[in-house]
């Protein structure tokens, strides 16, 4: 199943530009995703999203199996009729609640048991059964489950975690293909893992590519490790996928990973930090982070980004916002959630008009020497 089309290749770079075809409308990428945990990007309505121009936002699949279930989901005409959201939904696979709710479940070689956050009911993840989960959410892009392990462990840990995935991965597949036959439309990534370990990573990249998924997402990143790790195992990870499948890098999304996922070739990234940074009061600029909260800006009636168009900035001064935040008033959350999703959007914008000219080293230079005050 061919989903995606490559427009353009940078000269002088691994950036592309490119097109997805999923059932409710094409994705331009590369593309960043606003995170969405319980079927909501937190503090922004999907008007506004919509506004803006996301093309595809995600959606937490253990957050909605707890509540309000996928069947009640399901009924409402999953993702899209639950939400009115009507573009693509990706939903991740629960995968990220192993790792990072690590104190709450059990992994066998069956799946994951874990226990509720919410009420302390146990509960049982399989491949199969997430797959189905997510069919029932009407999933664009669906992930299989997996196991990530942390930056740091052991190698014993990493091979373990990375067998189970491997595994697990078949059997989502074979799942995958039975609700296919039942007419679900949504496709399915599966998960390079392997830890921080060269051979590891080499050996789940060339198994995830055998596959031939139609995308494939890169996970085991940006989970703690330094920067320049990141970066090391991301590069080293690309050069064993295929160019011709859209590539998904989990969890990043500050400008710098961004740019430097773009320069190695990944078309499609997600991460919450945007907006959960924008709740507590913190912007992104052309010049930086901007803390809103600093007292230097009680009589700034300067706009966040003069060079930003975002209807925030049009409209709200650094005074006016900072007076919104100390106040804790909600509609601070809702214009610092706007104006950052709309400043990565708009950066995205120009980082495929930068890729189309053949001009994103240049651009990529020249932001991050701004952004980074240099």
């Amino acid at each position: 199943m061919k989903i995606f089309n490559v427009l353009h290749k940078c000269n002088g770079s691994k950036a592309r530009t490119g097109i997805m075809e999923l059932p409710h409308g094409p994705v331009h990428t590369p593309v960043f995703m606003p995170v969405g945990t319980c079927a909501t990007v937190k503090a922004i309505s999907k008007e506004d999203l919509e506004e803006i121009g996301f093309e595809i936002i995600l959606a937490n699949t253990y957050h909605l199996y707890l509540r309000p279930g996928a069947d009640l989901i399901q009924e409402a005409g999953g993702l899209h009729g639950f939400t009115q959201f009507k573009k693509n939904f990706l939903t991740d696979s629960g995968g990220f609640q192993v790792f990072s709710l690590s104190s709450l479940r059990k992994i066998n070689p069956d799946g994951v048991k874990f226990q509720s956050h919410i009420d302390g009911s146990y509960h049982m993840f399989t491949p199969e059964n997430v797959v189905q989960t997510q069919a029932k959410l009407n999933s664009d892009i669906q992930m299989q489950l997996d196991v990530c392990s942390g930056w740091g462990v052991e190698r014993k840990e990493a091979e373990h975690a990375l067998k189970v995935t491997s595994e697990w991965t078949k059997r989502a597949i074979a799942e995958w293909n039975k609700q296919q036959e039942n007419g679900y439309k949504g496709i399915l990534f599966p998960i390079v893992q392997g830890n921080f370990f060269e051979d590891l990573r080499k050996q789940s990249a060339e198994f995830v590519t055998s596959l031939d998924t139609p995308g494939i997402a890169i996970g085991g990143l940006s989970v703690g490790e330094p920067s320049d790790k990141f970066s090391e195992f991301l590069k080293y990870t690309m050069q064993y996928l295929p160019e011709d499948k859209p590539i998904y890098v989990m969890g990043i999304g500050t400008p710098e990973y961004i740019l430097e996922a773009v320069s190695d070739g990944v078309d499609m990234f997600d991460c919450v930090l945007p907006t959960r940074n924008a709740r507590n009061g913190s912007y992104f600029t052309h010049d930086g982070p901007l803390s809103i909260k600093q007292e230097r800006y009680k009589h700034d009636f300067s706009p966040i980004d003069k060079e930003c168009n975002c209807k925030v900035c049009r409209t709200y001064s650094r005074s006016y916002l900072r007076h919104l935040f100390k106040e804790q008033e909600i509609l601070s959350s809702m214009l610092a959630t706007y104006h950052n999703l709309a400043f990565l959007h708009q950066m995205m914008n120009e980082i495929r008009f930068s890729i189309e000219n053949d001009s994103f080293e240049e651009y990529k230079t020249k932001f991050l020497k701004r952004y980074r005050g240099q």
